[in-house]
């Protein structure tokens, strides 16, 4: 018999009537509502009984990927596993109760945190200061350019372009786009990294910023960073530094120190908040001294008594770019992630990372091409280009065949630098065992048969949905007709 919590909507099992709850009587005069507010009719909203709306969301849950049960392999996201102490002390009443509106002297507790964990992000950046607003990696991205756009405008300077290497994340050429700028494309040579020949061809007085993600999304750091972004700067632009990648990276080199001059963090994926499904997500950015007077207001300050305050006297920042002062449950949960490793635990992080990525890469790569090298940082790409030649495999029938064994997919067709790409990221989190059984998986996947591949996954509530239709044409709410 079908299991009716599993396979229908709430709106399909609603029953007239039936509740959830009950509430007391209200000791409140009742009070006429203005007719602006009032509805001709109550939403439509399903009613069911609590035990129905248990099983409908318990079971909903047991269909999903989560970190707490899977390997989630997902290049350049970071997927890795969130502390549980961090959860429960970021949801301490001290903490969870605060309101936005309050009194600077009454949150001089979270106050402290903030001003610490902009010192923290300053620090590992090699940088001077720190805006912890933005809400995620991508609004990071456009609140460094914004900042960028403020700095050559008062420096009375019509610069109109921003240099994008091939292999970028798609949000920087987005991200430079809504701040008003031009996007330039800079070609990757054949060992994956910036053509210089290509960016000094590009290179002129029009450049704002020069956006690099080192290192880069093939997993491969930039040896040419230093020449890089000494010609930037001859030229008088700026270096951002996507600091998507920062797992490889912490505690070993600074960004500040290879010649960036902004950058933003993603707390979410390196500083382990939860991460996934559209959020909650911070993006903060840290920047070079001549950039700070344009953050965004207010920020976090401590006057020479000790007392904590958020400075909004900032006549030169490019303002609010988030409600209130951001997600700041993202980011006490990376002030207590720092606060626990300590120096040489973030160090060790990237330590861990590293040498993860390249135990797997070393696993693998007899089995299935991996074009750009023998080494790797803390993430590599793979190619199923041959497999797919040879044998009619791509790279999405491994992916959906990898859900039949439990595992999340790598990210599939990214970069697209590579053909038939799967950027594989294992992260510092995971133990050789598990690092071990993965591999053997992907090897005896990789040897299936190619119509077993194309028809996966078989184990799973659905096999294939067609996704570009979903895309395009997505059905976002329930109707009953």
């Amino acid at each position: 018999m079908e299991k009716l919590q599993s396979t229908n909507l709430l709106f399909e099992i609603s029953k007239s009537g039936r509740r959830c709850h009950a509430l007391p009587p209200s000791g409140v005069p009742a009070a006429k509502l203005d007719s602006r507010f009032q509805r001709v009719a109550p939403p439509p909203l399903p009613e069911v009984a609590e035990l129905d709306l248990v099983r409908h969301f318990t079971n909903l849950s047991s269909r999903n990927m989560a970190i707490d049960c899977n390997f989630y392999p997902l290049g350049s996201c970071t997927m890795k596993y969130n502390p549980k102490r961090h959860e429960r002390l970021v949801a301490l009443p001290g903490f969870a109760g605060l309101h936005p509106w309050q009194p600077d002297c009454t949150i001089q507790g979270m106050l402290a945190i903030l001003y610490e964990a902009q010192l923290f992000l300053t620090e590992i950046a090699g940088l001077h200061a720190c805006s912890l607003q933005p809400a995620a990696g991508a609004q990071g991205e456009l609140t460094a350019l914004l900042v960028a756009a403020a700095y050559f405008k008062h420096k009375g300077e019509n610069r109109t372009r921003v240099l994008v290497p091939d292999s970028a994340h798609g949000t920087n050429p987005a991200s430079a786009a809504i701040a008003g700028f031009d996007s330039v494309t800079i070609k990757s040579g054949e060992d994956g990294l910036v053509e210089l020949a290509d960016l000094e061809s590009k290179l002129d007085e029009r450049t704002a910023v020069f956006m690099i993600t080192n290192p880069n999304t093939l997993g491969l750091f930039d040896n040419q960073i230093l020449e890089i972004t000494r010609k930037v700067h001859e030229k008088g632009a700026l270096v951002y530094l996507d600091g998507a990648n920062m797992n490889a990276i912490l505690g070993i080199t600074r960004p500040g120190d290879f010649g960036a001059d902004m950058m933003h963090y993603n707390v979410h994926k390196t500083f382990t908040g939860p991460h996934g499904a559209g959020g909650p997500g911070s993006g903060p950015i840290a920047v070079r001294d001549m950039l700070e007077p344009f953050l965004p207001a207010p920020m976090v300050v401590k006057d020479s008594a000790g007392v904590f305050s958020l400075k909004h006297d900032m006549p030169l920042s490019i303002g609010r770019v988030r409600s209130f002062f951001g997600n700041v449950g993202v980011i006490v949960r990376g002030w207590l992630y720092l606060r626990t490793l300590g120096p040489n635990g973030v160090r060790q992080v990237s330590e861990q990372a590293v040498l993860n990525a390249n135990y797997l890469l070393a696993l693998l790569k007899a089995h299935i091409e991996v074009p750009r090298g023998d080494t790797c940082m803390h993430e590599f790409v793979a190619s199923a280009r041959l497999l797919r030649r040879e044998k009619r495999i791509s790279a999405m029938d491994i992916a959906k065949r990898l859900l039949d064994k439990g595992y999340h997919s790598p990210t599939v067709y990214f970069p697209m630098v590579v053909a038939e790409a799967l950027m594989i990221e294992p992260t510092e989190t995971e133990s050789q065992e598990t690092l071990d059984q993965f591999a053997a998986t992907l090897i005896s996947i990789l040897a299936e048969d190619a119509d077993l591949l194309h028809n996966a996954p078989h184990d799973l509530t659905i096999s294939r949905p067609d996704e570009v239709a979903a895309t395009k044409q997505p059905v976002l709410r329930w109707k009953s007709a």
